[in-house]
Protein backbone atom coordinates (compact mmCIF):
# COMPACT_ATOMS: atom_id res chain seq x y z
CA UNK A 1 0.00 0.00 0.00
CA UNK A 2 2.80 2.40 0.91
CA UNK A 3 4.50 1.89 -2.46
CA UNK A 4 1.27 2.64 -4.27
CA UNK A 5 0.75 5.83 -2.28
CA UNK A 6 4.32 6.98 -2.92
CA UNK A 7 4.15 6.52 -6.69
CA UNK A 8 2.46 9.88 -7.39
CA UNK A 9 5.03 11.55 -5.14
CA UNK A 10 7.84 9.82 -7.03
CA UNK A 11 6.42 11.08 -10.32
CA UNK A 12 6.19 14.63 -8.97
CA UNK A 13 9.80 14.47 -7.76
CA UNK A 14 11.05 13.10 -11.08
CA UNK A 15 8.97 15.43 -13.27
CA UNK A 16 11.61 18.23 -13.25
CA UNK A 17 14.12 15.82 -14.81
CA UNK A 18 11.60 14.99 -17.55
CA UNK A 19 10.83 18.66 -18.21
CA UNK A 20 14.53 19.50 -18.33
CA UNK A 21 15.10 16.81 -20.95
CA UNK A 22 12.01 17.94 -22.84
CA UNK A 23 13.14 21.57 -22.91
CA UNK A 24 16.76 20.92 -23.80
CA UNK A 25 15.84 18.31 -26.42
CA UNK A 26 13.33 20.66 -28.04
CA UNK A 27 15.79 23.53 -28.10
CA UNK A 28 18.38 21.42 -29.89
CA UNK A 29 16.04 19.63 -32.31
CA UNK A 30 13.79 22.50 -33.40
CA UNK A 31 16.12 24.49 -35.62
CA UNK A 32 16.27 25.21 -39.32
CA UNK A 33 18.63 22.70 -40.91
CA UNK A 34 19.08 19.97 -43.49
CA UNK A 35 17.34 17.20 -41.53
CA UNK A 36 14.27 19.25 -40.66
CA UNK A 37 14.10 20.63 -44.20
CA UNK A 38 14.20 17.09 -45.58
CA UNK A 39 11.42 15.87 -43.27
CA UNK A 40 9.31 18.88 -44.19
CA UNK A 41 10.01 18.30 -47.87
CA UNK A 42 8.93 14.64 -47.68
CA UNK A 43 5.79 15.68 -45.84
CA UNK A 44 4.93 18.22 -48.52
CA UNK A 45 5.35 15.58 -51.22
CA UNK A 46 3.51 12.96 -49.13
CA UNK A 47 6.35 10.52 -49.83
CA UNK A 48 7.41 7.90 -47.26
CA UNK A 49 6.39 10.20 -44.41
CA UNK A 50 5.97 7.39 -41.89
CA UNK A 51 9.34 5.84 -42.76
CA UNK A 52 11.12 9.20 -42.62
CA UNK A 53 9.59 10.20 -39.28
CA UNK A 54 10.18 6.77 -37.75
CA UNK A 55 13.85 6.70 -38.74
CA UNK A 56 14.41 10.22 -37.38
CA UNK A 57 12.91 9.22 -34.04
CA UNK A 58 14.74 5.87 -33.84
CA UNK A 59 18.10 7.46 -34.63
CA UNK A 60 17.52 10.20 -32.05
CA UNK A 61 16.53 7.63 -29.41
CA UNK A 62 19.70 5.61 -30.04
CA UNK A 63 21.97 8.65 -29.96
CA UNK A 64 20.32 10.12 -26.85
CA UNK A 65 20.53 6.82 -24.96
CA UNK A 66 24.13 6.22 -26.00
CA UNK A 67 25.05 9.75 -24.99
CA UNK A 68 23.37 9.70 -21.58
CA UNK A 69 24.48 6.16 -20.71
CA UNK A 70 28.03 6.70 -21.91
CA UNK A 71 28.55 10.13 -20.39
CA UNK A 72 26.77 9.08 -17.22
CA UNK A 73 29.07 6.09 -16.77
CA UNK A 74 32.14 8.21 -17.55
CA UNK A 75 31.45 11.02 -15.10
CA UNK A 76 29.75 9.07 -12.30
CA UNK A 77 31.86 9.28 -9.16
CA UNK A 78 34.51 11.43 -10.88
CA UNK A 79 34.31 14.97 -9.53
CA UNK A 80 36.74 16.34 -12.13
CA UNK A 81 34.80 14.97 -15.11
CA UNK A 82 31.53 15.96 -13.43
CA UNK A 83 32.73 19.55 -13.13
CA UNK A 84 34.03 19.60 -16.70
CA UNK A 85 30.73 18.22 -18.02
CA UNK A 86 28.71 20.66 -15.94
CA UNK A 87 30.58 23.84 -16.85
CA UNK A 88 31.20 22.70 -20.40
CA UNK A 89 27.44 22.27 -20.71
CA UNK A 90 26.84 25.72 -19.23
CA UNK A 91 29.24 27.36 -21.70
CA UNK A 92 27.74 25.51 -24.65
CA UNK A 93 24.17 26.35 -23.62
CA UNK A 94 25.03 30.03 -23.26
CA UNK A 95 26.72 30.02 -26.67
CA UNK A 96 23.79 28.14 -28.23
CA UNK A 97 21.26 30.50 -26.69
CA UNK A 98 23.09 33.62 -27.83
CA UNK A 99 23.52 32.11 -31.30
CA UNK A 100 19.76 31.48 -31.46
CA UNK A 101 19.07 35.10 -30.50
CA UNK A 102 21.51 36.26 -33.14
CA UNK A 103 19.79 34.03 -35.69
CA UNK A 104 16.48 35.63 -34.72
CA UNK A 105 17.68 38.79 -36.50
CA UNK A 106 18.57 36.88 -39.67
CA UNK A 107 16.23 36.83 -42.63
CA UNK A 108 16.14 33.06 -43.12
CA UNK A 109 13.31 30.74 -44.16
CA UNK A 110 12.74 27.33 -45.70
CA UNK A 111 12.20 27.31 -49.46
CA UNK A 112 11.04 23.92 -50.71
CA UNK A 113 10.16 22.46 -54.09
CA UNK A 114 7.32 19.93 -53.71
CA UNK A 115 7.54 19.04 -57.43
CA UNK A 116 10.95 17.33 -57.19
CA UNK A 117 11.53 13.74 -58.39
CA UNK A 118 10.04 11.08 -56.11
CA UNK A 119 12.24 8.75 -54.04
CA UNK A 120 11.67 5.06 -53.45
CA UNK A 121 11.67 3.67 -49.90
CA UNK A 122 15.34 2.68 -49.98
CA UNK A 123 16.41 6.11 -51.21
CA UNK A 124 14.23 7.81 -48.60
CA UNK A 125 15.75 5.71 -45.81
CA UNK A 126 19.30 6.27 -47.06
CA UNK A 127 18.72 10.02 -47.30
CA UNK A 128 17.50 10.44 -43.73
CA UNK A 129 20.23 8.17 -42.31
CA UNK A 130 22.89 10.17 -44.14
CA UNK A 131 21.44 13.54 -43.11
CA UNK A 132 21.22 12.36 -39.50
CA UNK A 133 24.48 10.49 -38.98
CA UNK A 134 26.82 12.41 -41.29
CA UNK A 135 26.03 15.71 -39.60
CA UNK A 136 28.62 16.42 -36.86
CA UNK A 137 26.18 18.70 -35.03
CA UNK A 138 24.00 15.65 -34.33
CA UNK A 139 26.75 14.12 -32.18
CA UNK A 140 27.53 17.43 -30.51
CA UNK A 141 23.87 17.99 -29.63
CA UNK A 142 22.63 14.50 -28.72
CA UNK A 143 25.67 12.50 -27.64
CA UNK A 144 27.82 15.20 -26.03
CA UNK A 145 25.49 17.92 -24.77
CA UNK A 146 22.40 15.86 -23.92
CA UNK A 147 24.71 13.11 -22.70
CA UNK A 148 26.70 15.45 -20.46
CA UNK A 149 23.63 17.09 -18.92
CA UNK A 150 21.58 13.88 -18.72
CA UNK A 151 24.50 11.89 -17.36
CA UNK A 152 24.67 14.18 -14.32
CA UNK A 153 21.12 13.49 -13.21
CA UNK A 154 20.87 11.40 -10.06
CA UNK A 155 19.41 7.90 -10.06
CA UNK A 156 16.19 7.58 -12.04
CA UNK A 157 16.62 11.20 -13.13
CA UNK A 158 18.80 9.98 -16.02
CA UNK A 159 15.95 7.86 -17.39
CA UNK A 160 13.37 10.63 -16.99
CA UNK A 161 15.68 13.17 -18.59
CA UNK A 162 16.18 10.80 -21.53
CA UNK A 163 12.42 10.23 -21.81
CA UNK A 164 11.87 13.99 -21.92
CA UNK A 165 14.43 14.47 -24.70
CA UNK A 166 12.97 11.51 -26.63
CA UNK A 167 9.45 12.91 -26.23
CA UNK A 168 10.46 16.26 -27.72
CA UNK A 169 12.10 14.49 -30.66
CA UNK A 170 9.07 12.28 -31.34
CA UNK A 171 6.57 15.14 -31.10
CA UNK A 172 8.63 17.42 -33.33
CA UNK A 173 9.22 14.93 -36.15
CA UNK A 174 5.60 13.74 -36.14
CA UNK A 175 4.36 17.33 -36.33
CA UNK A 176 6.90 18.25 -38.98
CA UNK A 177 6.25 15.21 -41.18
CA UNK A 178 2.48 14.90 -40.92
CA UNK A 179 1.74 18.57 -40.46
CA UNK A 180 4.00 19.71 -43.31
CA UNK A 181 1.22 21.06 -45.49
CA UNK A 182 -0.04 23.21 -42.62
CA UNK A 183 3.39 24.19 -41.28
CA UNK A 184 5.18 25.00 -44.53
CA UNK A 185 3.51 28.42 -45.11
CA UNK A 186 4.47 29.37 -41.55
CA UNK A 187 8.08 28.18 -41.91
CA UNK A 188 8.40 30.09 -45.18
CA UNK A 189 8.09 33.34 -43.22
CA UNK A 190 11.26 34.74 -41.63
CA UNK A 191 9.17 36.22 -38.79
CA UNK A 192 8.13 32.73 -37.66
CA UNK A 193 11.76 31.65 -37.38
CA UNK A 194 12.60 34.84 -35.49
CA UNK A 195 10.01 34.02 -32.85
CA UNK A 196 11.12 30.38 -32.72
CA UNK A 197 14.81 31.30 -32.43
CA UNK A 198 13.97 33.81 -29.72
CA UNK A 199 12.15 31.15 -27.69
CA UNK A 200 14.95 28.62 -28.22
CA UNK A 201 17.53 31.17 -27.06
CA UNK A 202 15.56 31.88 -23.90
CA UNK A 203 15.16 28.17 -23.12
CA UNK A 204 18.88 27.51 -23.63
CA UNK A 205 19.91 30.38 -21.35
CA UNK A 206 17.41 29.31 -18.70
CA UNK A 207 18.79 25.77 -18.77
CA UNK A 208 22.33 27.15 -18.56
CA UNK A 209 21.32 29.01 -15.43
CA UNK A 210 19.75 25.97 -13.77
CA UNK A 211 22.80 23.88 -14.61
CA UNK A 212 25.24 26.51 -13.33
CA UNK A 213 23.40 27.05 -10.05
CA UNK A 214 23.21 23.41 -9.14
CA UNK A 215 19.84 22.53 -10.68
CA UNK A 216 21.07 19.17 -11.92
CA UNK A 217 19.43 17.07 -9.26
Amino acid sequence: MASIINRPLDVIMLLPFYLKGLGLGAGLIIAIGSQNAHVLRMGLRQQHVGLTVLLCIVLDVLLICVGIAGMGAAIEGNSVLLGMARWGGVIFLIWYGLRAWRAAWANHALHLNPQAVAMNARQAAAAIVALSLLNPHVYLDTVLLLGAVGGQQAGAGKLWFALGAITSSAIWFVLLGYGARLLSPLFARPAAWRVLDGIIGAVMLLLAGTLAWGGVG
